[in-house]
């Protein structure tokens, strides 16, 4: 773990000058941010103006150095495939059907004579732990046997004038031994891209053979094969070809160029191994010959040679190896100087599989092999399990101080009474270890009150909370952590992003990261998630890192992510920000009437402006003409004084009517559900098909009620609570909007109250850098606006003339993909720097200002 001074003060500079304090007029004639030009025929954007101001005299919260880290989790071939640096798939020969239905034990292997190969289970196989293995009915005479493996992607991708060393255990039962020919070539060429090795696999017991291949040409379409001569009986397993060249040259290491990624966002902790496969399946461990195969993930299965470690199913639909177990995960964190910060499952599932064990013999197991894990990191090689660590290469303690006990768990009582026996074990033997609990899978809700209600109950250390939002919602949060009990558990933010990959994720991200440094007193750690994709293996986006076998690139929500990283500074300085007039506009728009799998009738709809002004009413005594239906689904008709939507089967069939100006009124209906699955929906703000909220009573199969806000065609949960709809009974509902103030009533008494965040798309926050003696001013202008802005770090603030310039910025659907690179960071000097001087930001964009600044008593 990287430590940097605290509680220093920089010395004073020579460079430094004082500045006066200018007068606003000749501020605001001497800019120094200009707004650009912009090609013929295109228009000029919009400045807004904005002032930020800085108390450079005041200290904030201290940052931790590992607030900022990273979230590993074997999903979209992050390990096999992906950081593990592997190039042969399947390598022992232990796909089965129960990882994903597609997959054999001869998955990503041909053999020239498929009848003579067969994966076996029986007792000669390797071990215990590796149990399937190929036996090869070797033809003999003229004829070879070829077995060739094709890799992950195209292929196995190589690189001229690389070396790659060539692994397999072998047995065989011919007394002279049986010769094996290891070959390199491309797939579409059938060109050789090495010199072929030779071996000789001799006596009917298994030894690992071993040789090295250097290859002559690059290519990104290779086969791996090996050629068996003669006759008898061949036993294959465990066939690997590595690159001998990893990350750190470390042996059964990390793939260079992922692993350069991940190092170069300067992390301050690794959390590992995942996610959701850390407490899905069974919580029984392994135990031949009848394993189950899907198992949570337990870290005494992925330590000790390769060859002896477990197989288990992926929670993700595939296979997992553990080539990539506890050991790697705790060397790649000292590699690239972070903190490590395994997370153990509580034998309670998550992840929609919501099932507690109740098994208190597996729980105290559990609890010792935990026990056991912090020996493993920190004990001395003179305990057991410190001593396995040192066997393995590393005698010199991991330097353990976090441990995640848990992940996303959807029962919380069930969690929390065994976490408290983890937390109560490990405090009794290791007390300097901080023991994380969590909050659940969502940012809200009745699980996630529960689970902090059960935290600060127990006097938790840290809660790792997740969320998966909307661009709008992160925008909107900034000041999600403004209110946080300063006195309560600390957060770790586990698992976050915005949905997808385009620029304007990058920047709703950007704005909230502001919001965390604001709040490091409370946010101690964060990490976006997940990290790592493989473009052709993808189970979950949006992800930080993507790649596939010869190249990696960055997304913008990596380079953002990195800008942050890299410029932490080690405190907040206090400033503040006007805010843009728009984004505090009132709620506006018209209204809708919809269902979800289910009939309804609605009747007396009527809109009621805040002075009393009728806007609308209907009591469907006559025609439907002043509605308009919204996207041409169900079957919606006047019936007995009523509007009735008929088909039980049609999705979202709302219907809308009104102005999408109007703001500030009252919306009335009465609303009963005659069939179907869930109940109905009542909306008001309605801008256009992608754009409204509504108000979603009996929804999900009739299981709860919520407000949820659509934006760009995509909901999300305002708030929520249990109401059911009873079918045949009418129901009164009343909406009252007043500015960003919504209340909704459900038969004349109060069913729930929201105030909606404004979007606001100009946020900043300020940090110190001890070490270079520099203000870090983060600005992120997530608007089609130039954001033209007075900053004033205080006067007597001395400061350096230049200052330097960080900046992403491009249009907000941009995406970074493999061949171009639209986002990524541009660096300039800005001239004209004083304690008071304005800037322009572009829009779309993020920018880091690096001030050489001494404040005045410092």
């Amino acid at each position: 773990m990287k430590t940097r001074p605290t509680g220093s003060r920089a010395p004073a500079r020579p460079w430094l000058k004082p500045r006066l304090q200018l007068a606003v007029g000749a501020l605001l004639a001497c800019t120094v941010g200009i707004i650009p030009a912009v090609a013929s025929g295109e228009p000029a954007a919009k400045a807004t103006d904005y002032t930020l101001t800085v108390d450079a005299g005041q200290r904030g919260p201290g940052i931790d150095k590992s607030m900022y880290g990273v979230f590993f989790e074997d999903i979209n071939r992050a390990a096999d495939g992906g950081l593990y640096a592997e190039l042969v798939q399947n390598r022992s020969f232990e796909y089965d059907k129960a990882d994903n239905e597609q997959y054999t034990p001869m998955t990503a292997w041909t053999a020239s004579e498929p009848g003579a190969a067969q994966v076996v289970n029986d007792d000669a196989r390797l071990n215990a732990r590796n149990r399937n293995h190929l036996r090869v009915a070797l033809p003999g005479g003229e004829k070879d046997f070829r077995l060739t493996n094709a890799g992950y992607n195209s292929g196995l991708a190589v690189r001229k004038g690389e070396r790659y060393d060539f692994s397999v255990w072998a047995r065989t039962d011919r007394p002279s031994g049986t010769p094996l020919t290891v070959s390199l070539t491309d797939a579409k060429s059938t060109d050789a891209l090495a010199k072929p090795l030779r071996l000789t696999a001799r006596g009917d017991r298994w030894t690992k053979y071993t040789g090295t291949l250097t290859a002559d040409a690059t290519s990104n379409d290779g086969r791996l094969s090996v050629d068996a001569d003669g006759s008898g009986t061949l036993r294959l397993d465990e066939v690997s070809l590595f690159p001998r060249k990893t990350f750190k040259n470390r042996p059964n290491g990390m793939r260079p160029d992922l692993a350069q990624q991940i190092a170069d966002l300067d992390p301050g902790f690794l959390r590992f191994p995942g996610g959701c496969l850390v407490n899905t399946g069974s919580h029984r461990g392994y135990e031949a010959p009848d394993f189950e195969r899907r198992r949570s993930y337990q870290w005494k299965d992925t330590v000790g040679p390769v060859e002896q470690r477990a197989t288990n199913a992926n929670f993700w639909g595939y296979n997992q190896s553990y080539g990539l177990g506890y050991y790697e995960y705790f060397q790649f964190a000292e590699d690239i100087g972070a903190m490590p910060l395994p997370v153990v499952p509580a034998l309670v599932t998550g992840c929609g599989q919501n099932k507690a064990t109740d098994d208190p013999a597996l729980l105290k197991r559990h609890i010792q092999d935990t026990l056991d894990l912090i020996e493993f990191a920190n004990g001395p090689t003179s305990s057991e399990w410190g001593a396995k660590r040192a066997e393995m290469g590393h005698p010199k303690p991991f330097g353990l101080t976090h441990l995640g006990v848990g992940n996303e768990e959807n029962l919380p009582d069930e969690f929390h009474d065994r976490f408290k026996e983890f937390r109560k074990a490990i405090e009794a033997k290791y007390p300097d270890i901080t023991v994380i609990s969590n909050s659940g899978p969502d940012d809200s809700g009745q699980t996630f009150d529960r689970h902090w209600e059960l935290n600060r109950q127990s006097g938790v250390d840290m809660v790792d909370e997740h969320y998966y939002n909307s661009p709008e919602w992160f925008l909107e949060n900034n000041e999600r952590y403004d209110s946080y009990d300063r006195k309560g558990p600390k957060v770790f933010l586990g698992e976050y992003a915005s949905r997808d990959n385009r620029f304007r994720n990058a920047l709703a991200e950007a704005a909230f990261m502001t919001g965390l440094e604001r709040n490091a007193d409370v946010v101690k750690l964060a990490s976006y998630a997940p990290l790592l994709a493989n473009e052709d293996y993808v189970q979950w986006k949006p992800d930080m890192i993507w790649f596939n076998n010869h190249t990696s690139w960055g997304s913008a929500n990596y380079e953002t992510q990195k800008l942050f990283m890299n410029n932490v500074g080690d405190r907040v300085v206090p400033s503040t920000a006007s805010g843009t007039p728009s984004a505090n506009a009132p709620i506006s728009g018209g209204i809708g009437l919809s269902t979800w799998a289910t009939s309804a009738a609605f009747d007396d709809v009527s809109v009621t402006s805040a002075d009393g002004d009728t806007l609308l009413k209907d009591d469907f005594s006559g025609a439907d003409a002043q509605w308009t239906p919204a996207a041409k689904r169900g079957s919606w008709k006047i019936e007995d004084g009523a509007y009735v939507q008929s088909d039980t089967a049609a999705e979202d069939t709302m219907v809308t009517a009104g102005d999408p100006k109007w703001h500030d009124y009252d919306v009335r209906a009465k609303a009963t559900k005659k069939a179907g699955k869930e109940g109905f929906m009542l909306a008001f703000g309605v801008k256009d098909t992608g754009n409204y909220y509504w108000w979603n009573l009996g929804g999900w199969n009739n299981t709860k009620s919520a407000v949820e806000q659509a934006r760009g065609g995509t909901r999300d949960t305002v708030i929520e609570d249990t109401t059911k709809i009873t079918e045949g009974k009418e129901y009164d509902l009343r909406i009252k909007v007043r500015g960003r103030q919504v209340t909704l009533y459900l038969d004349g008494k109060e069913w729930g109250s929201f105030t909606d965040k404004p979007a606001e798309p100009f946020r900043q926050v300020v940090t110190y850098d001890d070490k270079r003696g520099e203000l870090v001013v983060k600005v992120v202008n997530a608007q089609d606006e130039h954001a033209r802005t007075r900053i004033a770090l205080g006067r007597g603030t001395t400061t350096a003339d230049t200052a330097r310039l960080t900046t992403l910025e491009g249009h907000p659907d941009a995406v970074n993909t493999a061949t171009d690179r639209p986002i990524e960071p541009r660096r300039s000097t800005l001239r004209g720097v004083g304690d008071e001087f304005t800037h322009t930001f572009p829009p779309n964009s993020v920018t880091f200002m690096r001030i050489k600044a001494k404040a005045p008593g410092s």
